[in-house]
């Protein structure tokens, strides 16, 4: 595969960075690394006793990361894993508790820019979509293996496609006939399903069922709840979560994971007194913040996205 230098504009950098930051000399956690945006920005503030820690999948961001990140005063340490593994990574680090972890969910635009990878609608490519390139399960095998019930479901529940049921049932009949390799070929099916005036309205007839394939190759939502809740264990009383969603997928589970850790008592509503003594973790920060107008100007990419940030209890 040819190099490409990893490009990724970060979203709401400097809110999400001024919401978890609270001491120059404290250890924090960028739990999607990509192209080190939001990391390069809390290297910045920290001092050089403060330490830095960047995680990611994806070994064309762990390289991008390192070079951005090689001129920081404060400690660096970069490491190729899921951040689903946040737990042993920090354990393997020998961290104690930390002052502020951040997601940054979803794909990144090196991810969608480089057509090789196989995310993109917009480029033909052959059927990847694997954020760790050396996993063994890609969109080829998600879309050439999966029954018409499977396809239906992850299209309906992971691209709330109202199609889906029709293009479940195209790439059914279309893969019979030769195996569906590629994006273009794909993107040709969903076309062919969806009928031409649902298609003149709305976005890219095909972004909804690629996005349901992607979460579905990597997971990416069977991951979070679990993830977060590591996560606020892993903080100081007072640390800070950032959370940063583009689709109303992964925004439910941030809202409802920070929102249950919240909650105070957890017994059912008809006990007269509380007997489950549940303390809350972690107290939301308000509402979740959205791009400035100007934000949205220079990087389209960013209209979805939303930033919840909590504080440990």
């Amino acid at each position: 595969m040819q190099e490409h230098e990893f490009e990724h504009t970060s979203v709401l950098l400097e809110e999400s960075v001024a919401g978890i930051f609270s001491d120059p000399e404290g250890i924090y956690v960028d739990c999607t690394l990509g192209g080190a945006g939001h990391s390069a920005c809390l290297a910045a503030r920290l001092a050089p006793a403060g330490w830095l820690i960047g995680i990611d999948q994806d070994p064309a961001a762990i390289n991008a990361g390192k070079q951005r990140l090689a001129g920081a005063s404060c400690k660096i340490s970069i490491v190729q894993n899921n951040f689903q593994c946040l737990g042993s990574v920090l354990d393997g680090l020998e961290t104690g508790l930390v002052d502020g972890i951040l997601f940054d969910l979803g794909v990144s635009s090196h991810q969608l820019d480089v057509a090789e990878r196989g995310f993109s609608y917009m480029q033909d490519a052959p059927l990847d979509m694997r954020m760790n390139p050396n996993a063994n399960f890609s969109a080829y095998d998600v879309v050439n293996t999966y029954s018409e019930q499977q396809l239906t479901a992850i299209i309906t529940d992971y691209g709330e496609e109202r199609w889906a049921k029709r293009i479940a049932q195209f790439i059914v009949e279309n893969r019979a006939k030769a195996s569906i390799e590629t994006t273009g070929k794909l993107v040709d099916v969903i076309k062919k399903a969806i009928p031409a005036g649902a298609r003149r309205d709305g976005p890219h007839p095909a972004k909804r069922t690629f996005q349901a394939i992607r979460i579905e190759v990597n997971n990416e939502l069977g991951i979070l709840r679990d993830t977060f809740i590591t996560a606020v264990e892993r903080l100081k009383p007072g640390g800070r979560i950032g959370i940063i969603t583009f689709h109303s997928l992964e925004d439910r589970i941030a809202k409802q994971t920070l929102q249950q850790l919240a909650k105070a008592c957890i017994c059912p509503p008809q006990l007269p007194i509380c007997v489950c003594n549940t303390k809350p973790k972690v107290k939301v920060q308000g509402k979740p913040v959205l791009p400035s107008p100007e934000e949205l100007e220079k990087n389209p990419r960013a209209r979805s996205a939303k930033l919840r940030i909590a504080v440990k209890l």
